[in-house]
């Protein structure tokens, strides 16, 4: 196989899926409302709870990793009903019968979602900094939040396209999309401590993938500490390669 052309198409399919943002950011303002009442509204009436749901923090600085991987993991769980959108009017079909590798079509879709997540995790930082909401903001910390950001974006972009091929429909994409989210967002350490969970939810949240990427992001952004990132960013890492595996080999069935 030829490097250069593989990197090629991907870049070029990373590229044409980024032009769609720029002609139309509406999509990521919308979806910028969720967390931004999970900021200001849960946020702050947790946060006035006596005793609080953790210690050493403000709830709110505990809180705003997992809403920024929340919202990252919200655009792009959804990424595959663009994918069934595009072979409804055959440009998929279009598109595998030119001699680009598929699966660097895949990796060059993914990427540019990852890259897409980088915008919707921009809006959150406004929305931190107007909240008066204190981070850790080096400039180490805001280089790995990124690339956090970018693998996360990846991993769910991954996961959609995967969804898209076994479901055929924009509708049911949709509808089992809306349906993961919940189970990935409350199954996490996203809005609580993994540790006053029960021991059911405990054992959910510690194979979760998303557990791992907020773990990360609160560390970089609130915590400092930096050991436990041994363990997170090798499992983030692992859990991408194979969603990008896995929808790289089931994306020539999409045209089925």
């Amino acid at each position: 196989m030829n490097t250069g052309h593989y990197l090629s198409t991907m870049w070029t399919m990373a590229e044409f899926e980024l032009r769609k943002l720029r002609h139309d950011p509406l999509p990521v303002l919308i979806r910028s409302i969720q967390p931004a009442l999970w900021l200001v509204i849960f946020g702050e009436v947790l946060g006035r709870l006596r005793g609080g749901l953790v210690q050493g923090y403000d709830y709110r600085q505990f809180l705003a990793p997992g809403i920024l991987a929340q919202s990252v993991m919200f655009i792009a769980i959804f990424y595959g009903i663009n994918l069934v959108w595009e072979r409804d009017l055959g440009l998929l079909n279009k598109l595998l019968s030119t001699p680009s590798p598929h699966s660097a079509i895949v990796l060059g879709r993914s990427l540019a979602a990852g890259f897409r997540s980088i915008f919707q995790a921009l809006i959150v930082f406004v929305l931190v900094l107007i909240l008066g909401i204190n981070l850790h903001l080096s400039p180490l910390s805001i280089l790995g939040t990124l690339v956090i950001i970018v693998l996360t974006g990846i991993f769910f972009s991954s996961m959609s396209t995967c969804l898209a091929v076994l479901l055929h429909s924009r509708e049911r994409v949709m509808g089992i999309g809306q349906a993961l989210t919940m189970p990935f967002f409350f199954a996490s350490n996203a809005i609580y401590p993994i540790e006053a969970m029960p021991g059911w939810l405990q054992v959910l949240a510690r194979v979760n993938p998303l557990s791992y990427m907020v773990e990360s992001l609160r560390v970089l952004l609130v915590t400092q500490e930096y050991r436990r990132l041994l363990l997170d960013v090798p499992v983030i890492m692992f859990a991408t390669v194979v969603v990008v595996f896995l929808s790289a080999r089931l994306f020539r069935r999409i045209l089925g």
